[in-house]
C-alpha cells in the first residue's frame, strides 16, 4: 500500500497584519519535525504544499532538516487544492447577520489576538453556518465547493501514485478537515470538532490502494512531545 502524510503548516502569525507568515515558535516546529523524520529514515517519493507562503516555508524548513541529515528529498511541488479555505472572507460574508445576537463580535474579531477564546468561540458559530449552506453567497466559496477543490487534489495525487508511494502534503486544518470527512464520511459538522484539535505540524497518515483511500492515524505530535517543551504544542 501507498502512504499519504497529511502535514499541517506551523505556527503562522495569528492577530499580526500578515498572518501567511511563520511565527518563530512556527519555523521551529518545522525544524524540529523535519528532524524527527530524518531520524525515522522516513523519505517521500513526492512532496506536495499549497501555495499558501505558511505552507511552503513549512515544507521547505522541514525538508531542509532531512537533507542536511543526508536523506534525498523530492522537489517540492505546488498544488493549490491544497490550500486553506479563506477564513477572512468567510468571516465578512457570514458575521454581519450575526451582529445582533452577538453586538460585540467585531470588537473581538478586530482584537483576536488578545481574545483568543472568543474569537474561537464566534469562528466555531461563523463556521457552523458555512458548513450549512443556508447563508451561502455567490462571492463566497462554499464548504460544498471547497470540499470539491480538496477531493480534485487527492484524485490528482492517486492518478499518477505508485501503489507503494510515500507522499507528503504540507498543508492547513482546513483541507485536512475536508479530507477526514471525504475519507472517513464523517459529518462535517464533527469533522470540525476534530479540527480545532489539529496541532500545527502535526501529522496525519492516510493508507492507498488504488482509489482506496483509509485513514491509518490522526495528529500525531509526537516530535513535538517529545522536546518537552509544551509552548510548541500549539492549535492556530
Amino acid at each position: 500500500m501507498g502512504s499519504i502524510y497529511l502535514i499541517r503548516h506551523g505556527q503562522a502569525s495569528f492577530g499580526a497584519d500578515d498572518y501567511d507568515v511563520l511565527s518563530p515558535t512556527g519555523y521551529r516546529q518545522a525544524e524540529v519535525l523535519g528532524a524527527h523524520l530524518a531520524q525515522l529514515g522516513l523519505t517521500f517519493d513526492r512532496c506536495l504544499s499549497g501555495n499558501l507562503f505558511r505552507q511552503r516555508h513549512t515544507a521547505e524548513t522541514a525538508l531542509a532538516q532531512m537533507d542536511a541529515a543526508g536523506l534525498t528529498t523530492p522537489p517540492l511541488e505546488t498544488d493549490t487544492a491544497f490550500n486553506e479555505f479563506d477564513a477572512e472572507a468567510v468571516i465578512r460574508a457570514l458575521l454581519p447577520a450575526m451582529l445582533s445576537d452577538e453586538p460585540h463580535a467585531l470588537e473581538i474579531m478586530r482584537n483576536a489576538a488578545h481574545n483568543r477564546a472568543e474569537f474561537q468561540r464566534l469562528f466555531a458559530l461563523i463556521v457552523g453556518r458555512w458548513l450549512g449552506g443556508e447563508h451561502d453567497t455567490p462571492a463566497l466559496q462554499s464548504w460544498l465547493a471547497f470540499v470539491e477543490q480538496v477531493k480534485a487534489g487527492l484524485d490528482r495525487i492517486l492518478e499518477s501514485a505508485s501503489h507503494n508511494d510515500r507522499i507528503a502534503v504540507f498543508t492547513s486544518g482546513g483541507t485536512i478537515t475536508a479530507l477526514l470527512h471525504l475519507i472517513t464520511r464523517i459529518p462535517a459538522t464533527q469533522a470540525f470538532e476534530l479540527n480545532w484539535q489539529i496541532v500545527n505540524t502535526s501529522l496525519n497518515h492516510l493508507k492507498f490502494r488504488g482509489r482506496e483511500v483509509s485513514l491509518a492515524s490522526f495528529n500525531s505530535l509526537a516530535h513535538l512531545q517529545l522536546m518537552k517543551a509544551p509552548e510548541l504544542i500549539t492549535y492556530r
